[in-house]
């Protein structure tokens, strides 16, 4: 049985999992490998992939206790799913539902139900959402609000809520949308903290949000919490070696890790890391890890169990 927390504006059970997965991305050739984080926040090796190897997808939790990849780009973008069980095994492809893009973020809202939002899709970036139900299953598109922007990211908050926050539309942005623990995205919300994009975010402290690293001018490592009434704070000095196009999800039920990505400009990168930095239930960010699994970025993440 699954720790649950109340939520205080729904009364619905929120799930605190256990264990995280990091999965896909790229190496300079896309991968579809995944690697498994404990429920103290240890890493484990690579498990042979499953499910179409690809890249610049997204991740969020559903049903509570499972998770799901979704989207990204084989050279082609692509709406496929891979829906993940209680116990980490990744499943074979899903067939797409909604608009193919990559660059896009999710979170799970509601207690247990996700969302997919923003992106591009190949010609322009979008602000469409689709809506993951608490069995797994995709929905179509939802017409966008707010900004449309790619390489965002997003968390979940409050217990049964979300927040999408960042990215990069005509220059670096730090506006931020929340989402209702109905899936229902609001409007801009003036942004707090210096503007970025190719970040990561995952929660903390059971109802509590952190959004971490990017690119401004250049890689860096700050981070903003949000509090659980979804309030995004200045920025914190960062720790821990400056990335981009990395991933986070939660683990130990009120913890998180951001994890992978790479420290250069330059494209193919030249300097990808599988360094970690774990997140304790009070917001504050520890200096690297020793990678484990193989180096790469523009992969996802999110919990399980």
């Amino acid at each position: 049985m699954f720790p649950i927390i109340p939520a205080a504006s729904s009364g619905t059970a929120i799930p605190l999992n256990d264990e995280g997965i990091f999965g896909y991305g790229t190496t300079g050739s896309s991968v579809s490998m995944t690697n498994l984080v404990s429920n103290a926040g240890v890493v484990a090796t690579d498990t042979t992939g499953v499910g179409t190897a690809r890249q610049y997808l997204e991740a969020c939790e559903y049903g509570g206790d499972k998770g799901i990849f979704g989207y990204g780009t084989t050279g082609t973008r692509v709406s496929m799913s891979n829906l993940v069980s209680n116990a980490g095994v990744v499943a074979t492809d899903v067939t797409g539902v909604g608009t193919a893009r990559n660059a896009l973020a999710a979170c799970g809202y509601g207690g247990d139900k996700g969302i997919f939002g923003f992106g591009q899709n190949g010609s322009s970036v979008v602000s469409m959402t689709n809506l993951v139900s608490n069995a797994g299953v995709v929905g179509s598109d939802v017409t966008g609000v707010g900004t449309a922007r790619e390489t965002l990211a997003a968390c979940e908050y409050g217990g049964d809520k979300g927040i999408f926050g960042y990215g990069s539309v005509g220059g670096n942005q730090s506006m931020t949308n929340l989402v209702s623990n109905a899936g229902v995205v609001a409007t801009d919300v003036t942004g707090v903290g210096t503007a970025r994009y190719a970040l990561a975010a995952c929660g903390y402290g059971e109802d509590k949000g952190i959004f971490g690293f990017g690119w401004t001018t250049g890689e860096v490592s700050i981070t903003n919490l949000v509090s659980n009434a979804g309030v995004v704070a200045t920025d914190t000095t960062g720790v821990g070696t400056v990335r981009q196009h990395l991933a986070a999800c939660e683990y130990g039920q009120d913890k998180g890790i951001f994890g992978y990505g790479y420290a250069t400009a330059e494209y193919p990168p030249t300097a990808l890391v599988a360094t970690t930095n774990l997140v304790s239930n009070a917001g504050v960010v520890a200096t690297d890890v020793t990678g484990v699994g193989t180096a790469r970025n523009g992969l996802a993440a999110c919990s399980f169990n």
